[in-house]
């Protein structure tokens, strides 16, 4: 007998291991185990919805005909898959397993499950990712830099979404110039789509309460789907109602407005639920059949093979002698409103309500608001890649760590971003409506009440200098810096230094 084992974040019928066994003879294997749901602790809902998830696809499983053992948290021993195939399944024939998400794991994957249990183990490539490992080694070959927009021309390419020909759709590869309109009211917002809770939910959600109690987040407003249905029900409905308008106001922010246009598939996507080229036809179609325009289908695509595939290959490109990377010298602690959200500074406690009410925050409230502020004050790249992966239903390490340590910190020294993505509180209040409900001025640098990524934003370039001044992307900052009034810049220095001796009280 063989044994597929099938991970939380692998729940796709199409997965590699389900293939390489087979039904009549095989068995699969699910597991809540407490390493995976502790090693960080994971928000109540990411836990919830992963578990749920996992529940309802076991159910799919046996349904097709297959037979799944499952060892729900709290009803067995298993520490980890380690201990689990070890002593359950050391008489199996072979392990088959789909490669994972995490380096961490795939260690445990490739030495300990084989050494410690003495069972052959089988890994097998993910082929639900668009852009295998060797695929993006040999992109990536002889490259200093590797620049998203070129790796992204070649998935479209390869994948021929919205391609005539050898020529993108529209005579451009990119529209992001279109996408950047801040949020006024005209436009409607789209319905919200909600899903009922069968027995399966409440059973996780109240295992979560009782077993999780001191992750943050809260469970009083789940809203993730957990079927294959439901997450397919998100996609119709984003396709209908979101996509339209998704390109002009995916940058956009407005205090109580949680979603917007986005569409909220990632943890789908992420878990298997959701199959990312089937994801990008949809959108695709929309635009052939004129429901959408062209902007907000080629941004959208360009988020999954752009992005989702690039920060992937970089992961296991790199790993894991990325994750240690500090080029900037970081060395601060997160402030504890990362955690309480609980902060005078009105667009971080509107992320924060966010994160915690709903383990979800979109892609700019991520990097120009709570990641920009990490940036600005010289926070440790590796606790805020730490609470970005702990507070995100979306976060698995594959993906988060890159997108933070790279994008968010410029930790890697410009590998995945030329220039950091630093901003003072001038880019918040043109996309966003925070800033007129702030008590601190978003107009002003110097003053008591002035608006903190202000001052902090200039410290931030000037403490840097050495690094940013011959990028070329930073030329023109450091110019408007010298012409600056010496007594001005003087005073903004000083301003962020009093800021960065207590940035708790902010």
């Amino acid at each position: 007998m063989k044994v597929g084992l099938i991970l939380g974040d692998q729940l796709s019928l199409s997965l590699p291991t389900l293939s390489a066994l087979n039904q009549k003879c095989d068995r699969l294997v699910m597991a809540e185990v407490a390493d995976e749901a502790i090693y960080v602790k994971h928000h109540k809902q990411k836990i919830a919805f992963i578990f749920s998830a996992m529940r309802h696809f076991a159910g799919d499983l046996e349904k097709a005909g297959w037979q799944v053992d499952y060892y729900r948290y709290g009803e067995h021993d298993f520490g980890d898959f380690t201990s689990l195939i070890t002593e359950q399944y050391a008489d199996a024939e072979e392990v088959v397993v789909t490669h994972c998400g995490e380096y961490r794991l795939q260690q445990c994957i490739d030495h300990d499950w084989p050494q410690k249990s003495g069972v052959p183990v089988r890994c097998l490539d993910d082929t639900r990712f668009l852009c295998t490992p060797d695929f993006f080694q040999q992109w990536a070959s002889g490259k200093k830099q590797l620049r998203m927009e070129f790796f992204y021309r070649e998935m479209r390419r390869h994948t021929g979404l919205l391609m005539e020909g050898d020529e993108p759709a529209g005579g451009q590869w990119n529209y992001d110039s279109n996408n950047r309109q801040p949020y006024k009211g005209k436009t409607p917002l789209p319905p919200v789509l909600a899903f009922e809770r069968d027995a399966i939910d409440q059973q996780v959600l109240s295992l979560v309460a009782d077993q999780f109690p001191d992750h943050i987040g809260s469970l009083d407003d789940f809203q993730w789907g957990t079927t294959r249905e439901q997450a397919q029900q998100a996609l119709d409905h984003f396709i209908e109602h979101r996509l339209p308008h998704f390109g002009d106001y995916q940058d956009a922010m407005v205090t109580g407005e949680d979603t917007l246009f986005h569409s909220l598939l990632s943890p789908y996507i992420n878990i298997g639920l959701l199959d990312p080229m089937a994801v990008c036809q949809a959108a695709e179609q929309a635009y052939y059949a004129g429901d959408a325009p062209l902007n907000a289908v080629e941004g959208f695509i360009r988020q999954i093979i752009g992005w989702r595939e690039y920060v992937r290959g970089i992961y296991w490109l790199l790993m894991p002698d990325y994750a240690q990377e500090n080029r900037l010298g970081n060395t601060r602690k997160l402030p504890a409103y990362y955690w309480t959200g609980e902060t005078k500074m009105h667009c971080m406690a509107e992320c924060f309500r966010n994160t915690l009410d709903h383990a979800y925050a979109h892609h700019i409230q991520r990097l120009m608001v709570t990641g920009n502020f990490a940036l600005l004050l010289g926070v440790l790249p590796e606790a805020i890649c730490q609470w970005y992966l702990k507070v995100y239903a979306d976060a698995f390490d594959w993906v988060e760590l890159p997108n933070t340590l790279g994008m968010v910190m410029h930790a890697d020294g410009g590998y995945l971003g030329s220039k950091p993505y630093a901003a003072s509180g001038s880019y918040i209040n043109r996309m966003s409506d925070y800033c007129k409900h702030c008590q601190y001025n978003v107009k002003t640098s110097t003053e008591e009440d002035s608006c903190p990524f202000n001052s902090l934003y200039w410290h931030f370039v000037h403490r840097h200098r050495q690094q940013f001044a011959g990028n070329h992307r930073m030329r023109m900052i450091y110019r408007n810096m010298e012409r600056m009034d010496s007594t001005k810049v003087d005073a903004m220095l000083a301003r962020a230094e009093l800021l960065l001796a207590d940035p708790d009280a902010l």
